[in-house]
């Protein structure tokens, strides 16, 4: 099995259950919260190793009592953490994460100790790059470290998977050419490419961002699936899991990333790593919170099975 190396942001989530997304100006009595680990990245290392994977992490946390229990918590589902900054003297990042009665969610993020996963940190660790085979990002850290990262990820002939989020219009192209897969959602691919309808032009959108120099975009769509089109410019339509009772979509995206980095790494085609995707995040939205709600191997092996 290849080895994965993510490099992201590590965050404590206060997972906010509300009756609907407050507008401007309006106050909203909430049913209640909880705390729980979260991050783009730490969600990902943590369904790659949950999926039975061989993940490594890059990140930083603050020295305080969340970032001592987020790492315990990658540490126990097997994601190799050793190298994960703690610093002294800063927060740990923090993500309010609004859901409302039908599942859906917005989230806030106070990026906190993130924002000093740089260059030089980054540097330091270059054996990371050489010894894993797939490197995952998200834009949760500053952008210019996703960049180096994706440079010297390419250098060495890695693949490269980019999360998009949060989504930002300002992505260099030579961050585009660097990356092998692509994974935003609807909105996200709006805001890539600066256009609201990009979502109902799927052929045409997906086609800009491999202009842009990307190898594979992958679209997903939430209770519509996921739509790919691959380096040969073939596209294709992946159907969602039917007949789920929506709880909860935080996890969803991270899950996904995870779950076709992990097919990757088992040396599976593309279309058989996003059937995977397809499943794990279908399974993710059935339960409650970020990391919380990812599942392990055997249990979306019976998932699959049930819903095939």
């Amino acid at each position: 099995m290849k080895k994965v190396l993510v490099i992201g942001s590590i965050n404590c989530d206060y997972v906010i259950n509300v009756p609907k997304m407050p507008e401007t100006g309006e106050t909203l009595l909430c049913g209640g919260y909880e705390l729980a680990p979260g991050g783009k990245g730490a969600n990902q290392a943590y369904a790659l190793a949950k999926l039975g994977g061989k993940v490594a992490m890059l990140g930083a946390v603050g020295d305080d009592g969340p970032g001592e229990k987020l790492l315990g918590n990658l540490r126990a589902v097997g994601v190799d953490v050793s190298e994960i900054m703690t610093l002294p003297g800063e927060s740990t990042g923090t993500a309010f994460i609004f859901v409302d009665s039908a599942g859906s969610n917005s989230i806030l993020v106070s990026q906190g100790a993130n924002l000093r996963v740089n260059e030089e940190y980054i540097k330091k660790h270059d054996r990371r790059f050489r010894e894993c085979d797939i490197v995952v990002l998200q834009l949760e850290i500053p952008l210019d470290t996703v960049l180096y990262c994706a440079r010297r990820a390419k250098e060495l002939q890695k693949t490269v998977i980019l999360d998009p989020a949060p989504a930002r219009a300002d992505i260099p192209r030579e961050l585009y050419r660097c990356v092998d897969y692509i994974k935003p959602n609807e909105v996200e691919l709006g805001m890539l490419l600066e256009d609201s309808k990009a979502r109902n032009h799927l052929e045409e959108s997906t086609a800009v961002l491999q202009s842009w120099g990307v190898k594979n975009v992958v679209v997903t769509m939430g209770d519509k699936g996921a739509f790919l089109r691959d380096e040969a410019g073939r596209t294709r339509n992946f159907p969602p899991v039917t007949g789920l009772q929506v709880v909860d979509t935080t996890a969803a995206g991270d899950s996904f990333t995870a779950a076709l980095a992990y097919g990757l790494s088992e040396g599976r085609g593309l279309r058989d790593a996003l059937e995977l995707a397809i499943y794990v995040s279908g399974l993710v939205v059935t339960r409650r919170g970020a990391q919380t709600s990812i599942p392990g191997r055997e249990r979306v092996k019976e998932f699959m099975a049930r819903n095939k």
